[in-house]
């Protein structure tokens, strides 16, 4: 019987290995990106923390003093905006719908620019019968939904490792047409 357990329990394992399974929180940030510059315009704010938390995570080192060999994550701004969805029956406002936008941009060594954007919206029931606990919740909500927007942000640089991939290909095609017509 143990010998049965310990071969499901390694089985389990092999499969969970094998299909490419990963904690969540984690991304696996593409090599020319593992060190980066993380410039904003409020450096200690509770989106830069999580921004840097969550590059941390994923294990990308943060620079802190500019270097020109070094990609630069600079966060270019955010907003927040907030919607009535429903409301109660003597017009106030029952539900709410709140957004987050985050905007950032990578700027790569050799001045290419690519823009990232992520979005985050939430529902919020606005109970007026508990007004100190509708801002407790409010603030954790977020909180939580920057800490969500900066994981995006985080996924979304695997789309900058395709593009300077597609790049580099285009480079490598054209280089050995220029070789040929110089001979």
């Amino acid at each position: 019987m143990r010998y049965l357990i310990t071969l499901l329990l390694s089985m389990a394992v092999l499969v969970t290995a094998g299909c490419g399974f990963r904690l969540q929180g984690t991304t696996q940030v593409p090599e020319e990106l593992r060190t980066l510059q993380l410039s904003t315009s409020d450096p200690y704010g509770p989106l830069a923390r999580a921004v840097r938390e969550q590059l941390r995570l994923s294990n990308v080192k943060i620079v802190e003093h500019g270097r020109a060999d070094i990609p630069v994550l600079k966060i270019t701004g955010s907003s927040e905006n907030t919607e009535t969805v429903s409301i109660y029956q003597d017009g106030k406002a029952a539900e709410k719908q709140l957004n987050f936008y985050l905007n950032a941009q990578v700027i790569m060594p050799d001045g290419a620019v690519y823009p990232l954007q992520s979005r985050v919206e939430r529902a919020f029931f606005d109970n007026p019968l508990e007004a100190l606990a509708k801002d407790a919740e409010n603030d954790l909500v977020k909180q939580e939904m920057r800490e969500q927007a900066a994981r995006i942000l985080v996924r979304k640089l695997l789309i900058i490792h395709s593009a300077e991939q597609q790049k580099a290909e285009a480079r490598n095609a054209i280089q050995p047409t220029d070789t040929v017509t110089q001979q």
